[in-house]
């Protein structure tokens, strides 16, 4: 029976041979994620109630991102707790190390075929080694850590191949920008969507992390590309094991509900205006929308590539007067790594501002909160209305190079037009 990566994972995941697409499973869970916004301040109460513990410490991980560094009485109570039960569930924790669909995969524990969970939205980041990991909620989140069980309705697999390779000013972003604007944010159905194609493929693991994080806004249930070297070589680079990736790939006639197909050699730089990442265009159409803000922060946007990408536009230039760049590098690793090659002190010498491993700005928390009426442009996943800050803020998403060129520039432009 030919069967799709998605139906391959859960159907190991089910203990069983096969497993048909809108078939009810009951599946095992090799790894649950939690952070501090929905982790312990969430499900502790609800096991307290129950009366029971954790089902296997060992595969529950745990990250401080959203409240990081604590800059209010709250948020630091929240951290408190968030350690407190660390310490109590023994639990493995990254405290303070970045955002946690970055620090996950860092941590070499993600392997390509688990079944994984995540306690939020852009958990298909996990995708990208090859591994089924989708979002849910405390209530679901606290019986996967009391059972390590969760029931799951097969999804259908939306194909999405790109053909060709992207050419130098673009990247994973703008292929995601591009999916937002030509099949919607429920262009996804909630269903599996995996990435695949020459394109993809030529990609590196970060830019395939943008790609499955990003499902989200498609409106998929997780976001899948096939294991392959490029998994590998990342996995052995963060000290994970070297995994058995045989047999981790869609069977070539197995069923698929749509297949599409793109061209990324055609491609051109993608920004989305406010207030959807749907709101999709070429960056040329939306030169000299000025701005107040760049933005180069968050899990889709901030990472170790993200950031070399921008410096490449940075070097031997300044951020335009007026304009504030703020940059938030989505873990300490990479930061660490940035600032060994050089590229932490571009951004100094740019004028830009560091902010700290987290979510941030992103997520609506800290304390560099969008002012009203300012206009931003940012390399986060969402632009919706009053995420970053005051409800009259305009949000406007793009590459690290789109929103690193615009610093510069004090307007939106293509940035391929900085690389010359």
């Amino acid at each position: 029976m030919q069967q799709t990566l998605a139906q391959k994972i859960i159907a190991r995941a089910a203990g069983l041979k096969y497993v048909t697409p809108g078939e009810v499973v009951t599946a095992n869970v090799d790894l649950a994620m939690i952070h501090d916004s929905g982790g312990p301040r969430r499900v502790a109460p609800i096991l307290r109630d129950l009366g029971v513990g954790l089902w296997n410490k060992d595969k529950v991980f745990l990250v401080s991102d959203h409240f990081v560094p604590g800059d209010t009485e709250e948020t630091s109570a929240i951290l408190a707790l968030t350690r407190d039960w660390a310490r109590e569930t023994g639990v493995r924790f990254l405290d303070g190390q970045g955002i946690c669909h970055v620090v996950l995969p860092e941590s070499g524990q993600l392997q390509p075929g688990m079944f994984a969970v995540g306690g939020d939205s852009h958990s298909p980041t996990g995708g990208a080694m090859g591994a089924f990991m989708f979002g849910i909620g405390a209530t679901e989140m606290a019986g996967v850590l009391a059972t390590g069980e969760i029931w799951v309705k097969v999804p259908e697999t939306i194909l999405i191949e790109w053909t060709g390779r992207l050419r130098d000013g673009l990247m994973a972003k703008d292929i995601m920008l591009a999916l937002c604007g030509k099949l919607g944010m429920d262009g996804g159905k909630y269903q599996a969507v995996e990435y695949t194609g020459d394109a993809i493929k030529s990609l590196s693991m970060q830019e395939r992390m943008t790609l499955a994080n990003m499902t989200a806004e498609l409106g998929g249930q997780t976001g899948l590309i096939a294991p392959d070297g490029v998994t590998t070589d990342f996995l052995r680079s963060v000290g994970g094991d070297t995994p058995d990736i045989s047999g981790l790939y869609s069977d070539t006639q197995a069923p698929v509900l749509e297949h599409y197909l793109f061209d990324a050699t055609s491609l051109a730089p993608q920004v989305a205006a406010p207030h959807s990442p749907a709101n999709a265009m070429p960056a040329s159409e939306a030169e000299n929308t000025s701005i107040d803000v760049a933005y180069i922060g968050a899990c889709t946007g901030a990472k170790y590539e993200d950031l070399k990408a921008a410096a490449r536009i940075l070097k031997g230039r300044r951020v335009s007067d007026g304009i504030e760049l703020l940059v938030a590098p989505s873990s300490k690793r990479d930061q660490d790594r940035a600032a060994k090659d050089g590229i932490m002190a571009i951004f100094e010498a740019a004028g830009a501002k560091v902010l700290p491993n987290a979510c941030g700005i992103c997520a609506g928390y800290g304390t560099q909160r969008l002012a009203a009426d300012v206009t931003c442009i940012s390399s986060t996943a969402r632009n919706f209305k009053g995420r970053m800050g005051d409800a009259t803020s305009q949000v406007w998403l793009g590459s690290p190079l789109t929103v690193a060129a615009a610093a510069v520039a004090g307007h939106i432009i293509d940035p391929r037009e900085m690389l010359l």
